[in-house]
């Protein structure tokens, strides 16, 4: 009887550590058995999973793909065996690994670690901040926190609520170059902006008047590439920053930054996701966090928080 789950074992174990001899000491076996359990797979796949050389081994574009299938059907066994001998109410455990963007880390989910954590003492969290999105199979994440409309995927998503955006600047900033009063008088502004448009940037607005939809192009002398990066920015007073509200609404109630534009407000609304890989028998550790901050979240967001601006 083939083991084709012992094989994926051992097929990973080669694609992560990128020798046979590194696999083999992982996994028990010799190099030379190691080897010929790889060719026993691709003869049965008729293709080649591996692209050999006397330094290194190289997935091909078939070893990806049987590579990330392979960690899928493997933490769908761990996790199965897991469920059967622990039962239905399995007590969240083990190594958990969250991506979030910067902003929202720091404002949503680093404030809320300590008191999950108690909760759930087993779980041992593994946080990234990135604005950089990731491929949660390749980089191995369980959870990730996505802003916006989410791509068509395989992947399983929960709404945690949505926000709006607002434009801000600091109080010395404005006493310096004046409030805007209509969107045109941005081009007079510096606007701060992020680093990694491929395009200027254009910001959306409404006519209060016509309800007509527009844009204006805006610009500055100074990028960044996270919302925590403009707000401390439009904090020290280098410009104007368009930022979720959710992010600044400390700053907006200390007076420590003003909204400006507010009035023309396009209202466009994102909604926040946690996102995960699907699985037939979700992990405990993986629905745990999800409903937890789902629930801390929705407790804590004020009616108003999606309405006018990011």
């Amino acid at each position: 009887m083939d083991n084709r789950s012992g094989e994926m074992s051992v097929f990973t174990a080669v694609a992560e550590s990128g020798s046979f001899s590194s696999a083999g000491r992982k996994v028990g076996l010799t190099p030379s058995a190691v080897s010929k359990l790889v060719s026993r797979i691709e003869e049965r796949l008729r293709t080649p999973l591996f692209v050999r050389s006397t330094r290194q081994l190289q997935l091909t574009a078939e070893g990806a793909l049987y590579l990330e299938r392979a960690r899928r059907i493997l933490a769908e066994i761990d996790e199965t065996e897991r469920l059967i001998a622990t039962g239905a109410g399995a007590v969240p455990r083990g190594r958990l690994r969250i991506s979030a963007s910067v902003a929202f880390g720091e404002m949503c989910v680093l404030p809320r670690v300590p008191r999950f954590l108690e909760l759930y003492p087993q779980v041992e969290l593994d946080i990234s901040l990135s604005d950089a999105v990731i491929d949660l199979v390749d980089e191995r994440t369980d959870i990730a926190i996505r802003t916006g409309r989410l791509r068509d995927s395989t992947l399983k998503a929960r709404k945690l609520f949505e926000i709006g955006r607002v434009i801000v600047a600091s109080p010395a900033y404005l006493e310096r170059h004046g409030v805007p009063q209509h969107p045109e008088d941005l081009a007079r502004h510096l606007c701060l902006c992020f680093n990694f448009r491929r395009s200027p940037e254009d910001w959306p607005f409404r006519d209060p008047e016509s309800g007509k939809a527009f844009t204006q192009a805006v610009s500055g002398t100074a990028l960044g590439n996270s919302g925590v990066v403009l707000r401390r920015l439009a904090l020290d007073g280098a410009g104007l920053a368009r930022l979720g509200r959710y992010h600044v609404r400390g700053d907006l109630a200390a007076g420590t930054l003003v909204s400006v534009l507010e009035e023309f407000n396009a209202g466009d609304i994102e909604p926040i996701h946690a996102v995960y890989v699907g699985h037939a028998h979700l992990a405990a550790r993986i629905r745990a966090f999800v409903d937890f901050l789902a629930d801390a979240i929705r407790q804590e967001t004020e009616p108003t928080e999606g309405s006018g601006g990011r």
